[in-house]
């Protein structure tokens, strides 16, 4: 996947604005976007940013082939100097952003970006893809990692994704969120995801009766066998020929099963009875897997119905976070550079939400130091620094008579160094060490935060001088006074 040059994956009008800058003198002028969205998805109270690794990939291997240009020069609209330009188009700029499996929060930027401007806007659209999609899988795979409540989860979404990239990514963000594993064989060869799986329910009509299906594959793989025995019916047949062929080949072996798996019907009862019937023949660590349509819902009822579920399989609700399918991750520009002073930028909006924080900024999260749980973000001007010894008096960004003052508290700085000058400066980490932060990450969340319905919104909010500098600007474009 690294070898496909995705330099062209942008939308046109990146192209159309990259041309416009170009002829109007705007190529070199410095300009600050921030990456951040605005509403968590299945209303829930985080996001867990992934696909940073993608994104570098991204940066480093920018570059327009010879048939890109002769394409933008088929659309008849581009100036032959633009073209000449992207011939050695090359990305020069700064990038900070938070490291993966860190949780962020709702207009808290997740990326800034420091760039001449037709190099900041053309890469748009692939830092939102990319982030939007894997973050969303990221943050679905962790409310069922915890739905599961120690269950081991595997991502089984491959066939139900939205294309190749989104099976392959998303099994990968689905890991740092917690999934134990994969079925997706790609992803394992690409990322070291582990990929496990055993039979379909095709493996079992092949043969001419369910036992001997089950006959067959444990004297193929007896130390790994794991039987479907749901394809006819579980209680009658399924489970009781499980235990045959358990008895008759993998016992002289001395070998274990390591399951059977659930795919349809009342997974509760089924699981249930399997259970028992597991237990009196002799097999209580075999274990019982669940598949079918499963979201963090659905398993949060079946283990308080009381399912005897070990690990559960979730596929197309995980893949495409079916509940809540889009993380609506934007790209604004916040400030731009004249004569070296940094200006700060805003839009606003008749919807109040869509008003963006200006400038170029440094995010904190702060800590209670007596338990280390995230008490708020604190986003500030770049030029300003919080000093953990000072008491810091903090609002609530959208209840805004909300405050508290800290005292004991520590101040980490979210935005970390990626690129300088087009030079990645960032030690990217391995995928498990990336999914050992999400795992911390989580443990600094207060359980308010976590939970599924009506969860507390954590305290985002700025220093008075982002205030002001904000209020200022939309008084100087609308009129209105705090």
């Amino acid at each position: 996947m690294n070898n496909v040059n995705y330099t062209m994956l942008f939308d046109f009008y990146e192209l159309t604005m990259g041309n416009g800058y170009f002829e109007k003198g705007y190529k070199d002028k410095i300009c600050y976007f921030d990456v951040f969205y605005r509403r968590v998805p299945d209303d829930g109270g985080y996001v867990i940013a992934c696909g940073l690794e993608q994104v570098i990939d991204y940066i480093e291997n920018l570059h327009f082939d010879e048939e890109d240009i002769a394409y933008l020069r088929s659309k008849k609209i581009f100036s032959e100097a633009f073209l000449e330009y992207l011939k050695d188009f090359k990305f020069e700029g700064d990038i900070w952003a938070v490291s993966e499996g860190t949780i962020v929060f709702p207009n808290v930027p997740m990326m800034t970006i420091r760039a001449p401007a037709i190099q900041a806007q053309l890469i748009e659209t692939f830092v939102l893809l990319t982030l939007n999609h894997q973050s969303l899988i990221a943050t679905k795979a962790n409310r069922i990692v915890r739905a599961a409540n120690g269950r081991a989860i595997s991502e089984f979404g491959s066939r139900r994704a939205h294309g190749p990239d989104a099976a392959i990514l998303g099994a990968r963000a689905a890991y740092i969120g917690g999934a134990a594993g994969t079925a997706c064989a790609l992803t394992d060869e690409l990322y070291g995801v582990p990929a496990t799986g055993t039979m379909a329910h095709s493996w079992i009509q092949m043969f001419d009766s369910e036992y001997e299906a089950f006959k067959a594959y444990c004297e193929v793989y007896p130390d790994s066998a794991t039987l479907l025995v749901d394809t006819y019916n579980v209680l009658k047949s399924g489970v009781p020929n499980a235990i045959r062929v358990f008895d008759e080949v993998l016992k002289p072996l001395g070998k274990r099963p390591k399951g059977i798996r659930l795919d349809s019907g009342d997974i509760t009862y089924l699981s249930c009875k399997a259970r028992k019937m597991l237990d009196d023949a002799g097999y209580p660590d075999c274990k019982i897997v669940a598949s079918n349509s499963l979201d963090e819902y659905l398993i949060r009822d079946m283990l308080i119905q009381g399912a005897q579920v070990d690990l559960y399989g979730v596929g197309e609700r995980l893949i495409t976070a079916k509940s809540s399918a889009v993380l609506d991750g934007v790209y604004k520009l916040v400030a731009v550079e004249d004569n070296g002073e940094i200006v700060p930028k805003i839009k606003i909006s008749e919807n109040v939400q869509k008003i963006t924080n200006p400038h170029f900024k440094k995010v904190y999260r702060l800590y209670d130091n007596e338990n280390f749980k995230a008490v708020a973000d604190y986003l500030c001007v770049y030029d300003e620094a919080v000093d953990n010894s000072k008491p810091l008096e903090i609002f609530d960004q959208d209840y805004t008579w909300k405050r508290q003052t800290l005292t004991n508290y520590t101040a980490r700085e979210l935005l970390v160094p990626i690129f300088k000058d087009g030079k990645c400066v960032y030690n990217k980490p391995s995928l498990k060490e990336i999914r050992e932060h999400c795992e911390r990450e989580i443990q600094t969340m207060w359980e308010s935060v976590l939970r599924f319905e009506n969860p507390h919104m954590h305290y985002v909010d700025l220093s008075q001088k982002l205030w002001d500098i904000k209020h200022e600007l939309l008084s100087e474009m609308s009129g209105s006074v705090r």
